[in-house]
């Protein structure tokens, strides 16, 4: 490799984890997001340890990122073939780790679902209308995504308050506006004088698995894109590692 492509290579390099390492930035901040945020859809979810340790995962990922792109620019900018190899290994490492988490995603949706419905079907139950950060969590979803229950409004029968009042009640937060000219609130429970309830028939499953089509192309082409950035990086990497010459005076002493 002549000696302005190995400079045009160290440059590129050099940006790509430049951008490696804001994006494990963004990574680590949205996984501390859904384990903070008490308005996120994680709140609903809060009592499941594989969702919580998802979330860990993230967060971890975000830190690792940061760390290989950190090793990627001292590497490119210093031509030090120890850290350019070493940023091969993890970033080969970190691609098979996304190709086998994408595999087990895939053939295992039926058993995500069925976790899904347990938790949710805890939360139904045990929902009081006090307003807790789970209950504003869960309003807010059914209220926007215009769903009730997970599967359908009838989720919500086996509710505490609901079976053991003497009122005919329903979720407000599902209520359909087409169905009733009453301006109810959008959380707690609201009464009605029939028994079929004023509210959506789509289940939340339904919506959400409906967000996912609609967004389908966008998230195919996000991963897409990361695996094209993090293999020319591999790419990048591998040929400057080929062709300089290691020279620690470079290397600031402290």
């Amino acid at each position: 490799m002549g000696k302005g492509c190995l400079t045009v290579s160290k440059y590129f390099l050099f940006l790509f984890n430049l951008i490696f390492f804001l994006f494990g930035v963004a990574i680590m901040g949205f996984g501390l997001w859904l384990l903070l945020d008490n308005q996120s859809f994680i709140i609903v979810l809060n009592n499941s340890a594989s969702v919580k340790v998802g979330c860990y995962i993230l967060i971890a990922v975000g830190a690792f990122s940061m760390l290989m792109g950190f090793i990627g620019c001292v590497g490119a900018i210093y031509e030090l073939r120890c850290l350019l190899g070493l940023y091969f290994a993890c970033l080969l490492l970190i691609l098979i780790a996304q190709i086998t988490a994408g595999a087990l995603i895939y053939f295992q949706k039926e058993m995500l679902n069925d976790e899904m419905s347990k938790i949710v079907a805890e939360v139904l139950d045990g929902y009081s209308g006090k307003n807790t950060s789970t209950e504003q969590a869960w309003d807010y979803i059914q209220k926007n995504m215009e769903c009730c229950g997970w599967k359908d409004h009838q989720d919500w029968l086996g509710n505490q308050v609901i079976r053991n009042s003497s009122l005919v009640l329903f979720p407000c937060s599902c209520q359909n506006a087409s169905l009733s000219s009453q301006n109810l609130t959008d959380s707690g429970f609201c009464k009605t004088q029939t028994a079929d309830w004023p509210v959506y028939d789509t289940g939340c499953s339904d919506s959400v698995e409906s967000w996912l089509v609609t967004n389908m192309g966008v998230v195919l082409g996000i991963c897409l894109g990361v695996a094209f950035i993090e293999l020319l990086g591999m790419v990048l990497s591998i040929c400057m590692c080929r062709n300089v010459q290691e020279d620690y005076s470079k290397v600031p002493k402290y």
